[in-house]
């Protein structure tokens, strides 16, 4: 089978921009490739945060995605750093990477603007862990966001540059988009993000839930209840499109154009179908803080996994580099 590999951060609570974007559609893609899914801990070092709260945020993270489907008997998770040739590789490939090519990276760009006291060398050399995530594993797909395309990009040029100057031992991975359309915060503007308060957790209670749909932006130009909508102008008809069954999509769409339906009533269709959906896994993942063995002994056989995985390919890579082995000296 071929290989996908892709990660999440451990940055808070899991929200379902992360889940609908992401998670959901890496549980699919498990009966189609080997799937290795990787809880980027390092990746989460470049932005300010609170260390004590760092080892529960790990946890939590591969709580959740487990909760989310995403079984560890067929498929694999991880910690990121618990396999250390990705830091190892990521030197390696520094040095086939023009500083150039980091610069222009559109997400460094944000983050330095976002974080402006704190833009230090790990946030202008992230995409180069993250390629040395993907190859490290020989990954032949990635799955990601919109916002994630032009890192993958630069993984391939990266491979290709490897591969140039030293020796054929990487692919060069193509992206999988996810069938999700691109969900916005509850503001309908800004990326759905927990330090921007516009999100929905997915292991909130459902009256904090619907509390959050409620005044959740809609479509801007139908101001009053007899206004006509448009459903491509509002986000909330965007996460109708991801929870909800296609008769309930024309339902929507027929009552929104002829202001036959209201926002609030649409709101109210909308929380119902989610749910449906986030209820099973609220209550999964309740069974799983009751007893965490089973997340523990996941990431434990999954770093188990990659490690293998890891040290035969750093083998191929320090060969090819022409480094000494400690086993040529002796």
């Amino acid at each position: 089978m071929d290989r996908v590999f892709s990660g999440i951060q451990p940055t808070g609570e899991v929200h379902i921009g992360n889940y609908l974007g992401a998670i959901k559609h890496w549980v699919e893609l498990i009966d189609q490739y080997d799937c290795i899914y990787c809880i980027v801990d390092y990746h989460a070092m470049t932005v300010p945060y609170e260390p004590g709260e760092m080892s529960r945020r790990i946890l939590d993270a591969a709580l959740v995605n487990i909760a989310c489907g995403l079984d560890p008997e067929r498929c694999t998770l991880f910690v990121q750093s618990h396999v250390p040739e990705h830091t190892e590789l990521t030197w390696i490939f520094n040095c086939v990477t023009p500083i150039g090519d980091l610069e222009r990276m559109t997400q460094f760009k944000e983050k330095a603007k976002q974080h402006r006291k704190h833009v230090n060398a790990g946030l202008l050399d992230y995409p180069v862990l993250q390629a040395a995530d993907i190859l490290l594993y020989k990954a032949h797909y990635v799955p990601v966001g919109v916002d994630q395309v032009q890192h993958v990009e630069l993984t391939r040029e990266i491979a290709r540059r490897f591969n140039q100057r030293f020796a054929p031992i990487f692919p060069e991975p193509q992206v999988l988009h996810s069938p999700t359309p691109k969900i916005l915060g509850l503001d309908g503007q800004s990326k759905m993000s927990k330090s921007l308060n516009n999100y929905i957790g997915m292991l909130e209670p459902p009256d904090v839930i619907w509390e959050k749909l409620r005044t959740a932006v809609t479509d801007v130009q139908r101001v009053r209840r007899s206004d006509p909508g448009e459903p491509t102008r509002c986000n909330i008809y965007t996460i109708h499109q991801a929870f909800s069954p296609s008769e309930v999509l024309k339902e929507i769409e027929s009552g929104c154009r002829s202001a036959g339906l209201g926002c609030v009533d649409c709101k109210r269709l909308l929380f119902e179908h989610m749910m449906k959906e986030l209820d099973p896994i609220r209550q999964r993942a309740e069974s799983l803080r009751r007893d965490d063995g089973p997340v523990r002994r996941a990431l434990i056989r999954g770093a188990e996994r990659c490690r293998e995985i890891a040290r035969e390919v750093m083998k191929e890579v320090r060969s090819s580099a022409g480094l000494l082995p400690l086993d040529a000296i002796s």
